[in-house]
């Protein structure tokens, strides 16, 4: 009978600790497979606590600013044809457009230039500072 009783006390703990795995592993898979985060309307009370886009630096980058993080990528090297920064011959066409035709291409995308140059945290106004670099740099 003391055998018996030993066996079922040790059934009873093997049974246990595989509850415990099985209880673990499917922890790690909620884990591995939960989003990555959520979206937030406007107008939903989630953001309301969103923070200002440039407040972390204390107020609008500067134009050379934005360039360097965001736009130099095509910019400087004329990735998928984007006019080079100081290349006045490219430049010329562009900005003979007007300034606001070069504004809403540069924040609503053009042909292979992405919205805000997928600067989804610059302002407008960052933007167009970034524009107004670019030219003042390709005359």
């Amino acid at each position: 009978m003391k055998g018996v009783v030993s066996f079922i006390a040790a059934l009873a703990v093997a049974a246990g600790a595989a509850m415990a795995v099985a209880q673990s592993v499917d922890e790690e898979i909620a884990e591995r497979i939960a989003p990555a985060g959520q979206i937030c309307m406007k107008g939903d009370e989630c953001a309301a606590a969103a923070p200002a886009a440039s407040a972390s630096s204390g107020g609008a980058r500067s134009g050379s600013d934005v360039y360097g993080a965001h736009c130099a990528a095509c910019h400087a090297t004329g990735a998928a044809g984007a006019p080079k920064m100081g290349d006045a011959g490219a430049w010329g066409p562009r900005v003979a457009k007007g300034i606001d035709t070069l504004y809403t291409h540069a924040i609503s995308g053009f042909n292979a230039m992405p919205a805000k140059g997928l600067c989804m945290t610059c302002s407008d106004d960052e933007v167009k500072a970034a524009v107004d670099h670019m030219v003042e740099g390709s005359k």
